[in-house]
């Protein structure tokens, strides 16, 4: 990148964080929903790993200091298998614990440890490489100009419903190999689940069956007449001997198509409002990008992971034996809750850790977590976080909120944080070019 005084302004102060509170805060309400980083601040220099009963009425641990936070996402006594906690036993599958219900679809790598879940992400990895990942860049910047020619004429948009929502549940979807014609059912499908957090309701439960039915019917014709898609490398995948099962595949399909269509829904949303709201920030990278340089973007999606990432929780753990973590005594069967948000806000490892730097260079976030369950999919979210939010700078002149801060609502749900909504106004579109993504990536 030009070393240009353009490319080392100063970073915006952060507009929509305050300073911690003097008193424990109250969690999970729709005032911490919409600016948990005051209470995480309070929770970091008063009680770092904190007991505290969950909206489901789970009694869990949460971590929120990033020396801690890296030490559970690695630490082996943390177990992922819900059988582990310590009220499954007599809970009936009631205690709200995800996963207790055994289901098919629930063996996946964010719910099993070694040696299954080393067996299963070997397989996966082979079916999921990073050359299909670079492989898929034009496709990602193609179906991001289709949905941004779809509003670029009208001046305004919805950018979680008209953008950040349709772009990876397709990208994943014709990853995954998916038909054309049905993708709009996934859409659906996993527009339900989003809009409800995965709850137990039953029009999310009904989702799921759909979205399983048709995996395992698309799995067997794929086994039949395989081609050159993700799923049809899954069921091509093994190692001394080694194969995914039918079921397996299914349900690698299945995580891979929700965790990564969400996150990413979160990371272009997020990232986008965060560049919105450190006006100084977003002018920085537009001109980084008008000038054919990549650094900042690449830099600066890694800073929108750490600011204001996709997922606020790590997704759920177990003590399989008593474990002492920030001086706290855990004992064997708590569930533990590694709380990134918090972390990735820690001033003991990140200077001014409150502002937005997207040339932030020392930047070894927990955005995708850390350890063996390190995010797979998080080469693919960065591709299309990347792709997505270069586009819209570039095709969308004057790009602003058509909202108070103050009035955007928060997605209710314990592990994801994401808008509901984004309302922009922008000027008369700029035509897609050719090349753009050689260009900016």
């Amino acid at each position: 990148m030009n070393d240009s005084p353009d490319t080392h302004s100063a970073p915006d102060a952060a507009p929509d964080t305050h300073s911690a509170p003097d008193a424990a805060p109250e969690l999970f309400t729709w005032e911490f929903a919409t600016d948990p980083y005051p209470a995480y601040a309070w929770l970091r220099e008063h009680s770092p790993v904190h007991r505290t009963t969950l909206p489901s009425g789970v009694e869990a641990w949460l971590v929120t200091r990033y020396a801690d936070a890296r030490q559970a996402l690695a630490d082996t006594r943390l177990s992922k298998n819900p059988a582990h906690h310590a009220g499954s036993a007599n809970a009936k599958g009631k205690t709200g614990i995800p996963g207790e219900r055994k289901a098919e679809l629930m063996t996946h790598l964010l719910n099993i440890d070694p040696p299954d879940h080393t067996r299963l992400r070997r397989l996966v990895s082979k079916a999921f490489t990073p050359r299909r990942v670079a492989e898929f860049a034009p496709r990602v910047q193609e179906l991001t100009d289709s949905l941004i020619d779809g509003f670029a004429e009208k001046g305004e948009a919805d950018l979680i419903h008209d953008f950040a929502f349709p772009l990876p549940i397709y990208a994943i979807c014709d990853l995954l190999g998916v038909p054309r014609e049905d993708q709009d059912d996934f859409r659906d499908w996993a527009g339900m689940m989003i809009r409800h957090g995965g709850g137990p309701r039953g029009g999310v439960a009904r989702s799921v069956k759909k979205m399983r039915g048709y995996l395992a019917e698309l799995i067997h014709r794929k086994r039949e007449n395989p081609g050159d898609d993700l799923i049809s490398g899954l069921i091509r995948a093994s190692d001394h001997g080694e194969h995914l099962s039918e079921n397996e595949a299914a349900a690698m399909a299945f995580i891979l198509l929700f965790a990564g269509f969400e996150t990413t829904v979160n990371l272009i949303g997020n990232g986008t409002y965060a560049l919105l709201r450190n006006p100084s920030q977003r002018e920085r990278l537009e001109r980084s990008l008008a000038a054919g340089e990549s650094e900042l973007l690449a830099t600066g999606i890694e800073e929108l992971l750490r600011y204001d990432g996709p997922v606020e929780l790590a997704t759920w753990r177990y003590a399989t034996e008593p474990v002492t973590l920030g001086g706290q005594d855990i004992a064997a069967g708590d569930p533990v809750l590694v709380v990134l948000a918090a972390a990735d806000r820690d001033p003991d490892r990140f200077q001014n850790a409150d502002t937005l730097d997207l040339a932030r260079s020392d930047n070894q976030h927990l955005g995708y977590g850390h350890g063996i369950h390190y995010c797979l999919g998080a080469p693919l979210a960065r591709l299309e976080g990347q792709v997505a939010l270069a586009t819209l700078l570039r095709r969308l002149p004057d790009l602003r909120l058509a909202a108070e801060p103050a009035d955007l609502r928060w997605r209710g749900g314990l592990i994801m944080r994401g808008l509901r909504t984004l309302p922009v106004e922008f000027g008369p579109g700029r035509p897609a070019g050719k090349g753009d993504t050689l260009s900016t990536l």
